[in-house]
């Protein structure tokens, strides 16, 4: 399974994805995003391409009827969807891992800091895709990419 990763991506009604990222799309199985989409409009242009799954984050309105975390299944694998922008932890990864932590999944996807992170930490695998529109302090823009095949879990960051 071929699984794009957003998050944070702040579009305002009426803006977009880069093309980059929408090339990358149509070549995916399932869309993750982690949170601070702004608006549901994005969620419906992506859902005309694959399965989303989706989170509220910190930036998000009133209108945006997300859960604050949500596990997905995928073949034989659980993720774990959150912002983590609140909860235990002294940074925005403690935070994400601690949200898990009593829960039985081996990926943890979450956005909030707009700073790519990839970890393997105690055998689960944190991983934040950066942000396609919203870079702040990186020099790149960035999004996600994890392909699970009969249980292995793949993870990389596209830059741009």
């Amino acid at each position: 399974m071929h699984i794009a990763v957003l998050s944070d991506t702040h579009l305002r009604p009426g803006k977009s994805l880069p093309s980059f990222v929408w090339e990358h799309l149509n070549q995916v199985d399932m869309i993750l995003h982690a949170g601070d989409l702004t608006n549901m409009g994005l969620l419906e242009e992506l859902s005309s391409i694959a399965q989303v799954r989706a989170v509220s984050g910190n930036c998000d309105g009133w209108d945006v009827a997300l859960p604050d975390r949500d596990i997905i299944e995928c073949e034989s694998v659980s993720i774990g969807l959150i912002h983590g922008h609140v909860g235990k932890g002294k940074n925005t990864p403690d935070r994400a891992y601690y949200a898990f932590v009593d829960s039985k999944v081996d990926i943890i996807v979450f956005g909030h800091s707009h700073t790519p992170f990839l970890e393997w930490r105690n055998g689960l695998l944190l991983f934040n895709p950066g942000s396609p529109t919203d870079k702040r302090r990186e020099q790149y823009f960035s999004f996600g990419l994890i392909n699970i095949q009969h249980g292995e879990i793949q993870a990389k960051h596209l830059y741009f």
